[in-house]
């Protein structure tokens, strides 16, 4: 298996269950042309947050990592009347690529974007006394992922989901002697969790059109 194999199933599966629409093609296109990194989640892992979304019957999302806008809708579109997202970016001018794309697809009064550090933002949502959220969407700076999965466990409820992608990093993640701090802290996420009795989770590899990657699931327990 190769990687043209894996780019060909993806678009196998994009054409017939997950197809972009115009509006999640122009956020990939505004994102594109305002030259941010091409690092969303692919259409049918896209599709899949929304199934999850869904399945969960998620009124309050939270979202890490907000890029050019592309999960966020997905996530938004997965909410039913009066749900809300909150979606935290670190950079300016990704949110403000992200804002006209999420405009665009008629969700600006379901969204909100906090733009700043998330490690400087999360104690603002505390102040305000933000969630408890039925989802969390972890997809940021990955070294540190096991800080904003702390953060999220206490303001989830039983039953919500924590979802953080990038965790398989090209299978590095086996590889105890990785030196990279990504790695590292992925590492740190699954001892973490092996040892977190409000949680119970898994990770599943993926291999697409992003290589070879997975994402960690986890239900709160109580």
């Amino acid at each position: 298996m190769d990687q043209q194999t894996f780019d060909a199933v993806d678009q196998f599966v994009v054409e017939t269950l997950a197809p972009d629409d115009e509006h999640l093609r122009a956020a990939v296109a505004a994102a594109e042309a305002a030259g941010l990194p091409s690092i969303q989640v692919s259409p049918p892992q896209g599709k899949l947050l929304q199934l999850l979304a869904r399945l969960q019957g998620a009124r309050t999302i939270l979202e890490f990592g907000t890029l050019g806008g592309y999960s966020t809708i997905l996530l938004a579109r997965a909410l039913p009347a009066g749900g809300r997202l909150i979606t935290l970016e670190a950079k300016p001018e990704f949110a403000e690529v992200a804002r006209g794309s999420i405009d665009r697809a008629g969700l600006a009064d379901v969204v909100e974007i906090r733009v700043g550090p998330a490690l400087e933002t999360l104690p603002v949502l505390e102040e305000e006394g933000a969630g408890p959220f039925d989802l969390v969407f972890i997809d940021a700076d990955k070294v540190n992922t096991p800080h904003y999965f702390a953060w999220a466990l206490d303001h989830t409820r039983p039953g919500s989901l924590i979802i953080a992608d990038n965790v398989v990093r090209d299978g590095s993640l086996a590889d105890a002697a990785d030196p990279d701090p990504a790695t590292k802290a992925q590492r740190q996420l699954h001892e973490t969790l092996a040892q977190e009795p409000r949680v119970t989770a898994t990770t599943i590899q993926t291999v697409g059109s992003k290589g070879h990657d997975g994402f960690t699931i986890a239900l709160v327990d109580g």
